[in-house]
This record gives C-alpha cells, structure tokens and sequence, in this order.
C-alpha cells in the first residue's frame, strides 16, 4: 500500500503549441470554454489536492483563463526548452509539500475523466505500483502518476519526453486500463478539435 499523505496534481500547460499554427491551442475553444480549462477541471473535480498548473508561453492569458479556479500557478520561464522543464518546475513546487505523489496531466488533452484521475490514485494507494499511467485499449496515454521516489529522477530529464523514459525503466511501474479514450486523444491541430 502506498501513500497515506495527499496527492498533488500537476498541470503541464507552458508549450508553444508549434504545430497547432499560430494561435495558442490551450487557448482554443473547446465547447464554449478554452481546451486548458477543460484539462484543468478535470483535475480539481478529481481527488487529488493540490492542484499545480505550470504556465509558460501566454502565460497571462492562460492565468487569466483559469482565474476562477482553485488552483496554485507557477511560471516556467525555461518552457522553450521542452516538457521535461515544466515536469521540473512542478516537482520543484511541491519540494516542501508532504504530498506522497503527484499526477501529471496535460493542458492540450481536454478529454480526460477526473474518475481516470481517481483510478490512478486509488490503484496507486491499494497495489505496490508507484509510476503508473492510463491506458486506453492497451495504448499507454496520459496521465501519469509518479511516488515521490521518482521526483528527483524525473527533475533530470530533458527535452519534451516529460516522464516517459523514467517511467518505461521503473521496475515498479504499471499500466492501468481504463474505458476513457481521452487518455490518448490530444488535441495538436486544429483539426483534432470535434
């Protein structure tokens, strides 16, 4: 069994979102509200607490569009360098934090269940697993939670692979299934949005 104190959600929502086109994606709307609000929500509506986006490109827009929630924002200055240093300014954010782990999600993927957030935190809690990520029909997707053990680890990675590499090599490590296709739907063009 793992992790009696709180787990920490954390937000990735500092990229460029290159290959979306000019516009900032998590700024696009999606059913009436900005793609990042969704992400967000999805977080605050599940159990983990608390709950840290990391802005970066349009980071006053973003903050602006998330005023009403109730979260913690924190600025990565170094976001052009890639995922990872957003992974790295979240950790760094919980350092003095007594959270047991932390979920990582992403600001593009709108579509994600905050009971998939909820599975991953329970299935962490009950099993010996302590870096797990959702999967969708045996696809490994987002999000992807991590025991404290690994932050510092994760603090020294590089580049936009985020937490993958850390997680692949884990001998503790798992995939859990869900019925939620939103764990390996992001939106990158504009043409992903329904």
């Amino acid at each position: 069994m793992n992790g009696s104190n709180g787990i920490a959600g954390v937000v990735l929502a500092a990229g460029t979102s290159s290959r979306f086109g000019a516009a900032n994606k998590l700024l696009a709307d999606l059913r009436g509200r900005p793609i990042v609000a969704h992400a967000v929500e999805t977080m605050v509506a599940s159990e983990v607490d608390p709950v840290i986006v990391i802005i970066g490109h349009d980071a006053d827009r973003v903050a602006d569009v998330l005023a009403d929630q109730p979260v913690t924002l924190v600025r990565n200055d170094e976001y052009a360098r890639g995922q990872a240093t957003s992974v790295g300014v979240g950790i760094d954010a919980l350092e003095t934090s007594d959270v047991a782990a932390a979920v990582f999600a992403l600001g593009d993927m709108p579509f994600v269940s905050p009971e998939t957030v909820d599975t991953l935190v329970a299935t962490y809690r009950t099993g010996p697993e302590t870096a797990l990520a959702a999967a969708y029909d045996g696809s490994r997707g987002n999000p992807v939670l991590f025991d404290r053990s690994y932050f510092e680890r994760l603090t020294d990675v590089s580049g936009d692979t985020g937490g993958r590499a850390v997680l692949l090599e884990g001998d503790r490590s798992a995939l859990v299934a869900t019925d939620d296709s939103g764990v390996i739907r992001d939106i990158d063009e504009p043409s992903d949005l329904p």
